[in-house]
């Protein structure tokens, strides 16, 4: 299927999709990819307190273990896509790749709290890139009348990975010391990489000069104000308010300087598409949603009602099983209905699972949780796949991977708002505030679901 709305300047893939043996050898090294960013991300966050201890490294100091892998991918999420749109898709990719499965490695060698944080750093950059290429790659995978199916598929692997995760720490961490959590990514990797180099389609970028001012004032916004947000949550104003208000005043130099220009390094381009602005914003508040349950559940599970880390993991499980069941489902759907009424169906659902859970007692029965995690997920499922859609088709080909990272930049917005929304409601209301924060929660999602119905009224953009 031919463009013809490419901007002037770029050279758009003429094809649409690659042809079935192809397809599917790409789609499977696209999968083995995002299940090892997902399930590296999931392991090392349950794995976190046996590094520290064993590692003789203070609570404080170990999360960033976590942080400096979330810093990289948030501060170079946008830099690369556009590198992508530049240079091509899987030439971004593949190298993303092997920078993190060298990373991985790395990880898994380090001997100290530092060189283990430094490897960190060095494999977020290789998965923002993984990250910031994913839905494009697919997009150039799929003809048009399949790409709700692949994102569909994408969702389905990323919510088994997810749900796999803490399992797969425990197994390992009872047969092995920690720096196999790390190794376990090397074949993995490997595989994901030789399949990729014969399958991954290749995709003309447009050639334009690289911005260098734009991207270091991009990574300075989005590492100032995610990182800002959260030491101001953790620590107070002293620290947290100078960070962010440095990040604020990076983003309206970035903003400044990108507002003419005709494909900026931050989509604002994109942004002035009606549908793919709304989706946007019900993306972040639904994530929003996501992470302010995902974060307080834990503590109302173990503080409020008592229940044990184990049985925790356990009562957690439910939802993200059914979000893999409903994101494949839907993805076909989003393929012949209107992501508009799937999106604001599926938040519709969230809500209501995100409310019945703030209702339940403290000697609530496992049934009764667990069918209250399965409905939210299954919300979210059906809300994932069709939006994500919607974001990819609404903007030209040659913009895809500006598209991607912008997918994956208001994810990690929105997470991070719910993160820092449940750090404030501990701090004031105490951690056993879980059944506000999880009206609140319902609350945003049910917004989001009115921000889904709202693109309705929006025509999609057509982008070929």
């Amino acid at each position: 299927m031919k463009s013809n709305n490419a901007e002037p300047g770029t050279h758009a893939p003429e094809i649409d999709g690659l042809p079935k043996p192809r397809r599917y050898h790409a789609a499977i090294a696209i999968w083995l990819a995002l299940a090892m960013t997902v399930l590296d991300s999931a392991i090392a966050n349950v794995a976190l307190p046996t590094i520290a201890q064993q590692l003789h490294a203070p609570a404080a100091v170990s999360i960033w273990v976590i942080n400096a892998y979330q810093l990289a991918i948030t501060m170079l999420l946008l830099p690369l896509a556009a590198l992508g749109d530049r240079l091509g898709y899987r030439r971004v990719y593949l190298p993303g790749l092997a920078l993190f499965i060298a990373g991985s490695v790395a990880c898994a060698l380090s001997q100290s709290l530092f060189a283990l944080i430094a490897s960190r750093m060095f494999q977020g950059i290789g998965a923002a890139a993984v990250m910031s290429m994913n839905g494009a790659l697919v997009r150039a995978t799929y003809p048009n009348a399949l790409l709700g199916r692949g994102i569909g598929y994408n969702a389905l692997v990323l919510s088994m990975s997810a749900a796999a995760g803490p399992t797969l720490a425990a197994l390992i961490l009872s047969i092995a010391p920690w720096p196999w959590l790390f190794a376990i990514n090397l074949p993995i990797g490997l595989l994901s990489w030789v399949i990729g180099m014969k399958a991954l389609p290749e995709t003309p970028g447009h050639g334009r000069p690289p911005d260098y001012p734009s991207a270091l004032l991009s990574a300075l916004t989005f590492g100032l104000v995610v990182f800002g947000a959260e030491t101001l949550a953790r620590e107070g104003t002293r620290t947290g308010g100078p960070m962010l208000l440095a990040g604020v005043v990076c983003g309206v130099l970035l903003f400044r300087r990108e507002r003419h220009r005709p494909a900026p390094l931050v989509p604002l381009d994109l942004l002035r598409i009606p549908i793919f602005g709304l989706s946007i914003a019900t993306s972040i508040t639904s994530f929003a949603a996501q992470m302010l349950a995902f974060v307080s559940l834990p503590f109302l599970f173990q503080i409020v009602m008592g229940r044990s880390v184990v049985e925790t993991g356990a009562l957690i499980t439910p939802w993200p099983l059914g979000v893999a069941f409903a994101a494949s489902f839907a993805g076909r759907l989003a393929d012949r209905h209107p992501a508009g009424l799937l999106g604001g169906i599926g938040l519709g659902l969230f809500s209501m699972g995100l409310f019945a859970l703030s209702r339940l007692g403290v000697e609530a029965g496992s049934f009764d949780i667990a069918w209250r995690m399965v409905l939210c997920g299954i919300g979210f499922g059906f809300f994932q796949s069709p939006n994500n859609r919607t974001m990819m088709s609404a903007a030209p080909r040659a913009r895809s991977g500006a598209a991607d990272g912008m997918l994956a930049t208001a994810r990690l917005l929105g997470q991070t708002t719910g993160a820092v929304s449940v750090a404030v409601g501990f701090h004031w209301l105490g951690v056993e505030s879980g059944p506000i924060l999880l009206r609140i929660a319902a609350v945003a999602a049910l917004g989001g679901a009115l921000l889904s119905l709202l693109r309705l009224r929006t025509p999609l953009a057509a982008t070929g």
